[in-house]
């Protein structure tokens, strides 16, 4: 150490000094600190291997949760259900999986309910055919043509039912042949106010079709979207009063061509729209099903517009009247 240019002291640096050794000051000092540090990091490693456990622990719980759930689906437990207990991606997972197993279980459901209604449905009509051509196989009955017309009527239901089965079946499997053609919306819908002309007047409804001439061609199937335009109008008919009308209505919005089927009818109730378009969905105000229908008209129409890559919604109000409307 020097001060005012003159040296008074040195310090000599040498680890192998006794005063490091056990038993001294020193020693004792770095035993301590040693000691410490040791200590210090092994409760360290404690803390952080038990907390590293119950959070390890916590996050896979939901994991295990959901392989129990996702194999006892896989039994048939449909509709089992995982407790959500957290808001990140675990527990979004967990609530997506509850959604997708809801979903799934009344998909069957309603799928179950659909074939038990259509069993039903094709059972009416066979019962009607065989009795009677068993009558008159016996010699019971003799031919008549009431006897004829019924048998026939009832054959051209069975056959509709069957048609109706097929349809679902190639839409839903993405195999539906469409012949596509470039059609004015006026002409479409003055063809469909036409084909249920008769049938309005009988009804004592009167149809009207609302549309300019000069509205772009739409490129669809003819006969598949006059399908589904009927099979709105019947439906409208059904529920339309004596008096009352339809307006077949056509208009450009953001570059697309609207369709609309509205009446003035006894509507649809708020909690049965949401599901107007489930295939046999049965409901009294749903307007989906009536005696000796399998309940597959807006089932069809949906998928046959979504075939076309449309979209089809409804608006209703009770006691006001129904709209659906075709986005093409």
């Amino acid at each position: 150490i020097v001060v005012d240019d003159e040296t008074i002291a040195w310090l000599v640096f040498n680890p192998l000094l006794d005063r490091w050794r056990p038993g001294t000051p020193e020693g004792n000092f770095l035993t301590n600190v040693n000691k410490a540090t040791i200590y210090s990091a092994i409760a360290a490693a404690g803390v952080a291997l038990i907390l590293g456990s119950v959070l390890a622990l916590t996050m896979t719980r939901t994991l295990r949760e959901l392989t129990f759930a996702t194999k006892a689906l896989a039994k048939g437990e449909l509709g089992c259900q995982v407790p959500v207990r957290s808001k990140d991606e675990l527990g979004m997972l967990a609530e997506s999986f509850n959604q997708m197993s809801t979903e799934l279980a009344r998909s069957i459901n309603l799928r179950k309910q659909m074939t038990a209604d259509i069993a039903h449905d094709l059972r009416t009509p066979l019962s009607v055919i065989l009795g009677y051509s068993e009558a008159l196989n016996d010699g019971k009955f003799t031919g008549s043509p009431e006897i004829y017309s019924v048998i026939h009527t009832e054959a051209q239901h069975l056959s509709h039912l069957v048609d109706d089965l097929k349809t679902l079946s190639l839409a839903d499997a993405g195999e539906l042949p469409l012949v596509r053609q470039d059609v004015s919306p006026l002409n479409l819908l003055k063809y469909t106010a036409t084909a249920h002309q008769i049938q309005a007047e009988q009804a004592g409804v009167k149809i009207i079709v609302d549309a300019a001439e000069d509205l772009p061609t739409i490129h669809v199937d003819v006969e598949r979207m006059s399908q589904v335009l009927g099979n709105l109008v019947n439906n409208a008919l059904r529920y339309t009063p004596k008096g009352g009308e339809i307006v077949l209505s056509a208009q450009v919005q953001d570059g697309k061509v609207h369709l609309k089927v509205a009446d003035n009818g006894s509507g649809i109730s708020p909690e049965a729209i949401p599901y107007i378009f489930e295939r046999s969905f049965r409901g009294e105000k749903a307007r989906v099903q009536q005696a000796g229908e399998a309940g597959l008209g807006l089932a069809i129409s949906k998928s046959l517009v979504e075939a076309h890559g449309g979209v089809i919604t409804v608006e209703s109000e009770l006691g006001k009247g129904t709209c659906f409307t075709i986005v093409i």
